[in-house]
């Protein structure tokens, strides 16, 4: 009993930064451990981990409950965050390389080219200003949680706005290029 009074003196008498550098001290480790499952490399791993302590910073400490569960949870989805946006990087960059290296192709395949171009504007320009941008966003490589906030929608509604846009974008197109044949 006296023991456990001493500890809880001992730790009242730290400051607050003194008290989370004893918090990052005692569950780091864990943290890089769980991330590391996910990740597979050190390195990211420690970062990771690192913007998990620095969430737990700025986060008030009072209304964790438990806080290796906290932390836990934070790490894991913070780490699939990261091999998400990576994924969406590579496919982008994929997606550039092949570019730059079709774009030596012969002059009718160039004009084929500015004309879907072309068409797909002019549909696109038939959408709501909504749709338009959600569309232009998601298929620019944005995720789901960066079209919310830049077009002020809840973030469980764009798949659904989504999935209405390339609905109405599609019937569009078909219908335009019924008029044209």
């Amino acid at each position: 009993m006296e023991v456990r009074a001493k500890l809880s003196e001992n730790i009242s008498n730290l400051s607050e930064e003194e008290r989370f550098q004893d918090l990052f001290k005692q569950h780091y480790a864990h943290v890089v451990r769980k991330v590391l499952i996910i990740v597979k490399e050190q390195s990211i791993a420690e970062d990771i981990a690192q913007e998990v302590f620095i969430k737990l910073y700025h986060t008030d400490r009072n209304i964790i409950d438990n806080l290796t569960g906290w932390l836990t949870k934070v790490a894991v989805n913070t780490a699939y965050n990261h091999i998400r946006t990576e994924k969406r990087h590579h496919a982008r960059k994929e997606k550039q390389e092949i570019y730059e290296t079709d774009s030596v192709g012969s002059v009718e395949d160039r004009y084929m080219k500015l004309e879907d171009i072309h068409e797909i504007q002019e549909t696109l320009m038939k959408l709501s200003e909504r749709d338009r941008d959600i569309l232009i966003m998601k298929f620019s490589g944005y995720s789901y949680e960066e079209i919310a906030d830049s077009k002020g929608i809840e973030k469980t509604s764009i798949g659904t706005l989504l999935a209405r846009a390339k609905k109405r974008f599609k019937s569009f197109y078909i219908k335009e290029r019924r008029e044209d044949t």
